[in-house]
């Protein structure tokens, strides 16, 4: 059975749109989708402002209401829905376990209390073994400022029109970023771009020839090692088209700047087998997550 695009809803405009790219994203993969919600129970819960349901029920109809209108866009689509019960991050690093990739919008708070979406998001993608898309709303629109079919076909224009930027560090674990990036353009544009940076190294020589001579051996060996790391992937995705773009600065940067007309940003994030009660998102990753316009997936990788 293969494993489903899963897309964790709290109501926002942010979950929303993930729930938007999830389902384009899941039928252009030929996946299923399931929806799910996370409802912790709370000794003092109260009714949410936004209408007069208990939270639990609330949180019961999100996933349903979700995609009843996400069939009449997607009516091949197979989409099932689940209430979680417990704390959110612990519920969707479960879900994610199960799924092809997990999806969840990135900022503003949820109607449950206590529900913050970003500190949720941050958390899951510190704990989970699988990769996750975090996608943020287009505009600033509250939920009853734009349909869902809009948001939806705003979401999916983004998801096709632009080339998929990978994010890598030419280090051995790159593996599963180029791996995801590669599947993702392959259903996509079709187009690939490769961002790798460095910055200047400590002690070498200064002055404008010297400065000249660091940059080309270092430009030479970095395109020489991605080379020998895009050799079988491309292969296996012949119909992709690659380019590689190697810059000299932050590379959180330099990913910020190419996700301004990106369909999706693909980086890494680093876990220690020895140590896996100790998460780490890292400041480059960490960085773009914040401050990209375009949905970012992030790669666990050993």
């Amino acid at each position: 059975m293969p494993r489903p695009v899963t897309v964790g809803l709290n109501g926002t405009p942010a979950s929303l749109a993930a729930a938007s790219w999830g389902a384009h994203e899941a039928s252009i993969r030929h996946l299923p989708l399931r929806l799910v919600s996370a409802w912790e129970w709370q000794p003092y819960s109260r009714a949410p402002l936004s209408g007069t349901d208990m939270p639990e029920q609330w949180s019961r109809r999100l996933p349903e209401e979700a995609a009843a209108q996400l069939a009449h866009r997607f009516p091949d689509l197979d989409i099932s829905t689940q209430q979680l019960t417990g704390p959110p991050p612990e519920m969707l690093c479960r879900e994610a376990a199960e799924a092809e990739l997990l999806a969840i919008g990135t900022a503003g708070l949820g109607a449950l209390a206590g529900f913050l979406m970003g500190s949720v998001a941050m958390a899951t993608v510190a704990h989970t073994h699988r990769p996750v898309v975090l996608v943020r709303p287009e505009g600033s629109a509250r939920p009853d400022d734009e349909s869902f079919a809009q948001r939806a076909r705003d979401v999916e224009a983004r998801d096709t029109g632009g080339p998929v930027i990978a994010g890598i560090d030419l280090g051995p674990t790159t593996d599963g970023v180029l791996r995801f990036a590669f599947e993702a353009a392959a259903v996509r544009s079709g187009e690939l771009r490769i961002v790798y940076s460095w910055n200047p190294p400590v002690g070498y020589v200064q002055g404008i020839g010297g400065d000249l001579r660091w940059r080309a051996d270092i430009a030479a060996e970095g395109a020489s090692v991605v080379r020998s790391l895009l050799e079988p992937r491309s292969k296996d995705y012949p119909g992709v088209s690659v380019s590689v773009h190697g810059e000299i600065g932050s590379p959180a940067r330099h990913l910020v700047e190419a996700a301004a007309q990106a369909s999706l940003v693909v980086i890494g994030r680093r876990t220690n087998r020895y140590w896996p009660r100790e998460p780490r998102v890292g400041h480059v990753a960490h960085a773009v997550l914040h401050h990209s316009p375009a949905p970012v997936a992030v790669v666990p990788q050993d």
